[in-house]
């Protein structure tokens, strides 16, 4: 048999033969960076950023858990990353390229906190760093990330660090000292104090709420369990929620279990004289209507303001197939009703969110002790002009998402000094949900309840 002629290499297969290999960039990770990216750059919110990107890249399901666990858990830890980058680094972290440092820390996640072997850990991320930045910045890359590997994981690293106290507690449970200082203000000491930290730490848990469907039927149809506080909820053990009819026909919705106590805390209030009108006064984006919508007795007009119009276009969809409802662009601080126009009122005040931290991980660093004084001056605004709203008998459930001490009692203690106003007590109304007490008010944790720690009071307007 004559065997073919052999091809001779000529110049353009030596060229080929000597040219690098371009890295085939790791899908999954390549989206966790893209989230990190976001939130450094642009503010974006990685709850909202991530499932739009897995939608698009239509990741395969295991591809999708580990790039979800890789940015949240980047974001989530990012105060114990750069304090052990720092030590690695020879010059102030604020001084590397934005994305360097994005990178940096995704790698460094995997090495502490990951059971991803060193070798891919490194390898990985430097091929990331070398197609999205350069080569010449995958060498610092490299570099900097065989050193956190050679240094061990995340309890190696803490007693290098050599921290104690807060400082010890902080790291070991990627929360700022401040708000490790809030916290125990807020439970009344250290017992609590580490697993509540802990439990802003874990994956949440998907929460629906059935507002015109049967509870029964929407757990039978997403195979998810009744909750075990709110007679509406029904919690996933995980799965696509938009896949699921009710919630795409809008009869359910995703809604934390904490989320409706609080608007359930409104209709179940004690209520002196009528009961024709209700105002959810800071309502966007309308989880809380659509709930009071579902829940309000026959006859009942309910009102649904915010200040920012794609907001309250957001509370028009939500209550779009309800009737005896009205949706307008108001700030509650001067609102266009009058005085006693209400009988019943919810004010979900803007807050830190630093109740919802287990949902979105970045805010823990993007909120600072700075940021609570000016929105204690708002809520306080909005309080003044929701008892203004209300009539006389009539009741304002106050609302946030933060424990904060200075966002939560102190705000309702200066309102309930208003010699119009008296206090009702929360945990009456709450008689099968534990630990709810915070003196007067309520109080939800993750470590308790399972759901964002929530804070919830009730005021009664006496004349």
């Amino acid at each position: 048999m004559t065997r073919p002629p052999r091809r001779p290499a000529g110049p353009r297969s030596g060229r080929r033969d000597r040219s690098p290999r371009r890295p085939v960039l790791d899908g999954a990770r390549l989206t966790a960076y893209d989230v990190l990216d976001g939130v450094s750059a642009r503010a974006a919110y990685a709850n909202l950023l991530l499932p739009q990107l897995l939608r698009e890249r239509r990741l395969e399901p295991r591809d999708a858990a580990f790039a979800t666990q890789l940015a949240y858990g980047a974001l989530r830890a990012q105060g114990t990353l750069d304090a052990v980058l720092a030590r690695l680094v020879d010059r102030p972290l604020a001084d590397l390229d934005r994305r360097v440092l994005d990178l940096l820390r995704l790698g460094a996640y995997q090495l502490l906190d990951l059971r991803v072997p060193a070798h891919a850990a490194v390898a990985t991320t430097v091929d990331l760093t070398r197609a999205i930045v350069g080569a010449g910045a995958s060498g610092l890359v490299n570099a900097v990330l065989r050193k956190v590997a050679t240094g061990g994981d995340r309890a190696a690293w803490l007693a290098e660090l050599g921290t104690d106290g807060d400082r010890r507690l902080a790291l070991a449970t990627d929360h700022p000292e401040w708000v490790v200082a809030a916290w125990r203000d807020a439970l009344g000491g250290d017992a609590e104090l580490e697993p509540a930290l802990l439990a802003d730490d874990a994956p949440p848990e998907v929460h629906l709420v059935a507002r015109r469907v049967a509870r029964e039927a929407l757990a039978e149809e997403s195979g998810g369990t009744p909750g075990p506080w709110s007679p509406y909820a029904v919690r996933l053990g995980g799965g696509d929620p938009g896949r699921i009819p009710s919630v795409r026909a809008g009869a359910a919705a995703v809604q934390d279990e904490g989320s409706q106590l609080a608007a359930l805390l409104l209709a179940r209030a004690p209520l002196e004289g009528p009961d024709a009108r209700w105002l959810d006064v800071c309502a966007g984006p309308g989880g809380k209507a659509g709930l009071l919508a579902a829940v309000r007795p026959a006859g009942v007009h309910l009102t649904a303001a915010d200040r920012a119009p794609h907001r309250a276009e957001l509370v028009r969809t939500t209550l779009r197939d309800e009737d005896d409802v009205e949706v307008l662009v108001a700030d509650g601080r001067q609102p266009p009703w009058a005085p006693g126009s209400f009988d019943r009122v919810l004010l979900d005040a803007p807050c830190t969110g630093l109740g919802a931290l287990r949902r979105r991980p970045e805010v823990r660093w993007r909120r600072g002790p700075e940021d609570v004084g000016p929105l204690v001056e708002l809520q306080t605004a909005l309080l003044d002009a929701a008892l203004t709203s209300v009539r006389p008998g009539g009741v304002v459930a106050y609302v946030t998402c933060s424990p904060h001490t200075a966002e939560t009692v102190a705000v309702a203690d200066a309102a309930a000094a208003r010699d119009d106003v008296e206090l009702l007590p929360v945990a009456p109304l709450f008689e099968g949900v534990p630990g709810v007490e915070r003196g007067p008010y309520g109080q939800l944790w993750p470590h308790r309840h399972g759901t964002d720690a929530m804070f919830m009071a009730l005021l009664r307007r006496t004349r």
